[in-house]
């Protein structure tokens, strides 16, 4: 499956041997790796900016643990996808872990086809985050181009008023309406109004508006 191999998979595990194996098996399928062997030692070469990415990540390790690791993710905002690696024993960890949002768990030992299954599920999800966070700037830098005129028609546009009780609402001709609503559309690179509902909505529920 050829999907986002762009997109830096990131393997946290203190099993050196384990790493190792893991990073043959995906660098024979030409994916970009890079290893780490504690939860620490991630988090140090971490950076928010350094673009998309998802975690291969054990759920137990000394000091601190995958669980603690995918938590202190969230609590920065990073959505990268997660996929745990687990003994039998931790089965219901990773599974409250999914409950609350990591993408999948691997039960210890898994075939290759099962972890090559979960990594492209996983990437593929990385790739449409990365693509929609794309898409959420590009409108944020279109929305900034409006005028507070504009951003008034724009509000009562997506409400759905028609362009008598928008006039009505601003105290303005429906001529001078038709004029904002007719730049706003410009500005926006939308050509009907479903288009702009659809990328206004979608900008904000990717910006938790």
């Amino acid at each position: 499956m050829t999907v986002a191999k762009n997109i830096r998979i990131h393997i946290v595990d203190d099993d050196e041997a384990f790493r190792d194996s893991l990073l043959w098996l995906l660098e024979s399928h030409d994916y970009s790796i890079e290893c780490h062997d504690s939860a620490e030692g991630f988090l140090h070469s971490y950076r928010p900016a350094q673009g998309s990415g998802c975690l291969i990540l054990d759920i137990r390790m000394p000091g601190m643990s995958g669980l603690e690791l995918y938590d202190e993710l969230q609590a920065r905002g990073n959505t990268w996808p997660v996929i745990f690696i687990t003994g039998h024993g931790d089965v219901p960890m990773a599974v409250q872990a999914v409950k609350r949002g990591a993408h999948d768990f691997l039960e210890k030992p898994f075939n290759q086809e099962a972890l090559l299954a979960a990594v492209d599920s996983a990437l593929a999800s990385a790739a449409n985050q990365a693509q929609s966070a794309q898409e959420a700037g590009q409108c944020e830098a279109r929305l900034a181009t409006l005028t507070t005129r504009e951003r008034e028609v724009l509000e009562r546009v997506i409400e759905g008023k028609m362009n008598k009780i928008i006039a009505d609402d601003l105290g303005i001709s429906i001529k001078t309406v038709e004029a904002h609503r007719g730049k706003m559309m410009d500005k926006m690179g939308v050509r009907s109004i479903a288009d702009l509902v659809q990328t206004v909505v979608a900008y904000r529920q990717q910006k938790g508006r």
